[in-house]
């Protein structure tokens, strides 16, 4: 496995003993999020030196004056242009900027807890790790948030990954957002900007192809706000589907049974439902037979998302069950009816080489070594 080798953990408040970090965010739309996103970063008390970059989008919204007003009030905070307003094109083109060796990637709709970067470098530096993350911490403000914000973090909505649910700290397969060491990302050739959703998990396959290590700590948590309606949060989980399959393609291999069983359920529940309505007409042992897998699944469902909402106000409980089987059914819809001329697209290109200029580092993400 190639790491770099663990060294001294940085200690003391003196910034020659801390690494320069690097913090890149990708914003769109974020008029709502992006002052307490960015107030989350340069709140950090960050020993040694610290820099924002924003990359913005096309936004509709006054994201773009907010973050001029941002940039106007701290010199440690920048803005680049996103033409695209693609997520992985704003991720590069924050990276081929930046000017340190230790990168930070966040959201501008989520916030870092207390001492995020600190613990987080002083684990790139006891691990040898190329990427360390922890935990998406997901919090609603509205009543209808707050339900997609349990189901974020609940195995009944998103499965047993530990970046949602929590877990013990080691090795991992992927993490929420991520601190990398800077060389690493270079070598790889960034983010690949073919996926619109899935970058991250696309990006840390390609580490631990690579052969380097990704460390999950429960301790590293980012606050993350959820989207505000059913359309939308059923539009987030389709393009979440129809991506993953995307990178299944790409990289033969990395399917599991976490992301095959909502299809099957769907396709369960929908050939259940038609052989249901037939036997209507055709005969009631046939419309019972048909019933009983979506009356199960709805059942099952709802009697799980009562579990999981214990003790929370009665609107959350009341709309986390339709939360639930919007997520699971938008999420295999788009897995589903992903077209296979998206991975062609990315087969038939240098997947992972994107255009991030390589260049030359110094300090501890040039120490990066193979064993």
């Amino acid at each position: 496995m190639n790491v770099s080798e663990p060294s001294a953990a940085p200690t003391g408040d003196s910034p020659a003993a801390w690494p320069a970090v690097s913090v890149i965010m990708p914003v769109l739309d974020e008029e709502r999020h992006l002052a307490h996103a960015v107030e989350g970063v340069l709140r950090q008390d960050y020993p040694g030196e610290l820099e924002l970059i924003l990359a913005i989008g096309p936004s509709k919204d006054r994201t773009q004056q907010i973050a001029d007003e941002l940039a106007a009030a701290d010199s440690r905070v920048r803005s680049v242009p996103n033409p695209s307003g693609r997520t992985p094109s704003a991720l590069n083109a924050a990276l081929a900027q930046a000017k340190h060796d230790i990168v930070v990637r966040v959201d501008g709709h989520g916030e870092l807890a207390a001492g995020y970067i600190a613990t987080a470098v002083r684990l790139l530096e006891e691990t040898g790790a190329a990427n360390v993350g922890g935990i998406m911490r997901a919090e609603g403000v509205t009543v209808f948030e707050q339900a997609v914000a349990r189901a974020m973090t609940s195995k009944l909505g998103v499965g047993n990954a530990r970046f949602h649910t929590g877990g013990q700290g080691g090795p991992s397969d992927t993490v929420y957002l991520g601190v990398f060491r800077r060389q690493v990302l270079d070598e790889l050739g960034g983010y690949d900007e073919h996926f619109t959703r899935a970058q991250d998990w696309e990006l840390n396959h390609r580490i631990r192809e690579s052969g380097r290590l990704i460390w999950f700590d429960p301790s590293l948590s980012v606050t993350y706000r959820p989207r505000p309606s059913f359309r939308a949060l059923s539009k987030q989980y389709r393009e979440y589907g129809r991506w993953r399959r995307v990178v299944m393609r790409t990289h033969p291999g990395t399917a599991n049974f976490r992301y095959l069983a909502p299809p099957g359920a769907l396709l369960a529940v929908a050939t259940g439902t038609v052989v249901g309505l037939a036997g209507l007409t055709g005969g009631p042992a046939i419309a019972v037979f048909g019933f009983v897998v979506p009356v199960g699944y709805f059942g099952a469902l709802t009697a799980g998302a009562l579990y999981e909402s214990r003790g929370l106000p009665a609107g959350v409980r009341a709309r986390l069950p339709l939360v639930l089987a919007t997520m699971h059914g938008s999420w295999a819809y788009g897995f589903l009816t992903s077209p296979a001329r998206l991975a062609k697209s990315v087969a038939g290109k240098d997947t992972g080489k994107a255009a991030v200029p390589v260049k030359s580092v110094a300090g501890p993400a040039a120490e990066t070594a193979k064993k």
